[in-house]
């Protein structure tokens, strides 16, 4: 064979998104773009906000002799520097820059996070629906991702979770607002789920981290606001990028974040450094860092995401779809009318809509879609979701 049998495996069950994703190319071209409804891929639509653009700019012209080197594998002191300064009001917790290490987006951080703390056969829970690619986060790693049921509306099911953990347990992965959902974790859950992890790492006589996936962090609606994990327990760990809030999910640029108080910050930034290095990082591109030291706090208008919400929410309730109104992220999570939603994803696919099956992630006889996209196709696209739903009623 002339691949590694673990990737050969790993293609043939390779990830409903992209398989989705390369339908939706086949069928562009057989139909024509403006024809088909694609709501497979969480690619943010929208323009960058205009902050970024500035700073990009300012950031070329200050180019110059060593602007384009190595850095520390951490990330430039300033940049982390002026993050920390942000996050501190954000948390309201005192974070300083060495807290922090600057990393290539969510998913290079959170390899970089499992990289320096899994052991060979070590668990990870995550509450389930979950992004998919953590499996594969984990593996890389020799570890082993356990899903954790959550409740009919997402939110956390802490006696579930207080049943899964085991001393095999490590940590704890979290995504709010998540993806496939958009629900946001209350504040009063995730510190039930602090004590919890407290009493379950001093039973085993071993920490249990709590890891948080926050790309979506700023993508909520209705006054909506996240709780931060740092409020609700010690040994916690943030992972995020800005892939999502900036709508430059291409640049790869995030950054990871440690509880100052954590029992062994400084075994874990000390070795989430080195990983960054030994996993072929390096470093956080250098341009990006120097762009986002510049606009902490700038984000995307979500108005249209807002907009977009509203219309599915309306117009699928209307063709009697049944589903939780998401706080945020962009994704909608609705019940597929019949138990196969692979099968019911395929029947969307003849008036070439083009949604993920729940399956995917972990959350059976649902299906999800993906709002960040022009408003134009919602519309076009409700009287196919109407159509198939009607054979159900």
């Amino acid at each position: 064979m002339a691949i590694a049998k673990k990737i050969s495996e790993s293609m043939n069950k390779s990830s409903f998104i992209r398989k989705m994703f390369e339908e939706g190319a086949r069928l562009k071209a057989l139909h024509g773009a403006e024809n088909v409804f694609d709501f497979s891929l969480g690619n943010p639509n929208l323009v960058p906000p205009p902050e970024f653009k500035a700073a990009l700019f300012e950031a070329v012209e200050e180019s110059g002799a060593g602007t384009h080197s190595y850095m520390p594998n951490v990330g430039y002191p300033f940049v982390r520097k002026a993050l920390a300064e942000y996050l501190s009001i954000e948390h309201g917790i005192g974070l300083g820059e060495n807290d922090l290490i600057m990393t290539c987006g969510a998913a290079g951080a959170l390899n970089v996070v499992f990289k320096t703390l899994l052991d060979p056969g070590d668990e990870v829970l995550t509450p389930a629906p979950y992004f998919v690619e953590y499996n594969f986060y984990v593996d890389n790693h020799g570890g082993a991702l356990k899903t954790v049921t959550t409740h009919s509306d997402f939110t956390l099911d802490l006696p579930a979770m207080d049943e899964a953990i085991t001393e095999k347990t490590k940590a704890v992965l979290i995504n709010s607002p998540n993806n496939p959902t958009g629900q946001i974790y209350s504040k009063e859950s995730l510190d039930a789920l602090g004590a919890l992890l407290r009493e379950k790492g001093k039973a085993f006589g071993r920490t249990i981290y709590l890891i948080s996936d926050e790309p979506y962090r700023k993508i909520v609606y209705d006054g909506q606001q996240v709780p931060s994990i740092f409020s609700s327990y010690t040994e916690t760990i943030i992972a995020t990028s800005y892939s999502k809030d900036i709508s430059v999910p291409g640049e790869r640029i995030g950054f990871l974040a440690v509880h100052p108080g954590a029992t062994f910050k400084s075994e874990l930034l000390s070795g989430m450094a080195l990983c960054n290095r030994i996993l072929g990082f390096v470093n956080a591109p250098a341009l990006m860092q120097r762009v986002m030291g510049k606009i902490q706090g700038v984000t995307v208008d979500i108005t249209q995401y807002e907009k977009n919400r509203k219309l599915f929410c309306e117009g699928l309730a209307r063709a009697g779809y049944d589903f939780t109104v998401p706080p945020g992220a962009f994704y909608l999570f609705p019940r597929s009318p019949i138990e196969d939603d692979v099968a019911f994803v395929r029947e969307l696919q003849e008036e070439l809509i083009l949604v993920v099956p729940g399956s995917g992630f972990g959350g059976p006889g649902h299906f999800r879609i993906a709002y960040c996209c022009d408003e134009a196709s919602i519309v076009k696209a409700l009287p196919g979701f109407q159509k198939v739903m009607a054979k159900y009623k």
